[in-house]
Parts: structure tokens; sequence; C-alpha cells
């Protein structure tokens, strides 16, 4: 089973460098039910995985000019913001058990993976539908109030769940702050980065961590990015995101059903 875990942590890094966001959202389902990890230490791994990844993959946009240094700020600091608040405070408070319905008990580790599948759900919408224009009044004007509010809206998902968020954080860059797609991608991708590490690090101390194993996904997922860039040269990646879509939608459904029905 192991190895299926590696070669999906190679897809998840494609995903990331092909169309920029979604392949962080099946991280913590392969950490979760591939290495039988349990959901909370999972997130807290994953934020690891996907700021790495995310690094190396904006190392590359960098150079080629296509971040936006000034847009990362504008978005970053407000979603940096909910991370914190997510990883230190929210997190935490959460009870084991969390609450009973009967004889069910719904534990921290089904709640989250219920919060994670609705997560994948509301991605796999934004991938497939078209996409709308919000933000940008009919003067041309940007709502910064309403990008201030998806940024922290971004961080918290990122710091709840360990997903990076870029099926949040891409269209609010290209259709709120009107970016060029690349650029966005790459933008992005330092978003994800300054979130994921700074998550990552702020939960690190609580638990012991398994770095060879941590590394060793890491590695893998990193490979996949630079093949994923290699491939956006020739492949249009807004192409293949409806079909994305779809799997991860199935994969939300899935883990709806395995958490509550199959228990």
């Amino acid at each position: 089973m192991e190895y299926i875990g590696y070669l999906t942590s190679i897809l998840i890094g494609i995903s990331l460098g092909l169309i920029g966001g979604g392949g962080s959202i099946l991280t913590v389902p392969v950490l979760v039910y591939i290495f039988s990890m349990d959901a909370t230490i999972a997130t807290i791994y994953s934020l690891f995985i996907v700021g790495i990844t995310s690094a190396i993959g904006s190392i590359s946009y960098f150079r080629k000019g296509l971040i936006n240094i000034k847009t990362a700020f504008v978005f970053g600091i407000p979603s940096i913001i909910g991370v914190f608040i997510t990883r230190v405070y929210l997190v935490p408070s959460i009870p084991d058990p969390v609450f009973l319905i009967g004889t069910y008990s719904v534990t921290k580790h089904i709640l989250l993976m219920l919060l994670f599948a609705i997560l994948m759900i509301a991605a796999s919408y934004s991938m497939i539908r078209k996409a709308t224009v919000p933000g940008v009044d009919k003067d041309g004007h940007f709502n910064y109030f309403l990008i201030i509010i998806q940024g922290f809206a971004a961080g918290v998902v990122t710091g709840l769940v360990g997903a990076g968020g870029g099926f949040m954080i891409i269209p609010a860059l290209v259709f709120m702050l009107r970016l060029p797609m690349k650029e966005a991608i790459g933008t992005s991708l330092l978003i994800i980065t300054a979130n994921s590490l700074l998550g990552f690090f702020s939960s690190a101390n609580h638990i012991a961590i398994h770095w060879s194993f941590l590394f060793t996904i890491a590695a893998f997922a990193i490979t996949g990015i630079f093949i994923g860039m290699r491939l956006s040269k020739n492949i249009d990646g807004a192409k293949l995101k409806p079909a994305f879509g779809w799997f991860v939608l199935a994969m939300g459904i899935y883990i709806i059903i395995k958490e509550t029905m199959l228990k």
C-alpha cells in the first residue's frame, strides 16, 4: 500500500505544478487511508508536505517573474492570520470525542475528515463550474474587504484541514485582483507556502515528527511538481481542471460514506 501512497504523492505534486491547486487536497486522504494515520496528525504532516512542495514550485515561478509580491501580501497577510488563529487556538480546543449521537461517537478524527470531505466537495464545484467574476464592481474597482475575508477564510481552511486552499486562492487572484493565470498560480504557491509552513511549525512541537517519512513523501511530491510544471508548457491545465474536479467530488463523497455509514 505504501507504494500506492508514494505514487499518489507524485500526482499531488503534478496537480500543483499543472493547475496550481487542488492536488494538496488529496494529501490528507492519502495519509489517513493509505498510510493509516490519525486525521489530526495527518493535517499537521500535510501542512509540511504541501508547504515544502509549494515552496519548490514557487522558486521556479519567481525566477520567471511570475509571482506578484504585492498581491501576495494583500491576500497573504489575512490568510496567515487565519492559519495562526486556527492552529494555535481553534484546533487544540476541539474536544475528543466532539459529541455523541445515541451510541455513535463523533470523534475529532471523524469531524476533521467530514470537514475535509465537505471542503473537497466545495473545491470540486469551483473546479467544475464555469468561472464568474466576483469582487470587482461595475466601475472596475476591487472589493478589498471581500479579498481580505477570502484570504482569512483560505487561512482557516489551511489551518483546519491541512490543505493549501489553492482552489480558493487562485480564483480570487484571477477574478478579484485580475492576475494572469500563470502569475496567479505562482503567487498562489507563495501564499500556500507561507500558510502551510506557519501552520506546521505552529503545531509541530505538540507531536513527535517522523521526519524521514515526512521528507520521503515530500520528495515524491516535489518530483511531481517538476513534472507538472514541465507538462504545463504543452498542456492547458485549465482544460484538465473539470476532470480533476469530478475526481475530487467522488473522493469527498467516499470519505463521507466511509466515516459515517461504514463505521
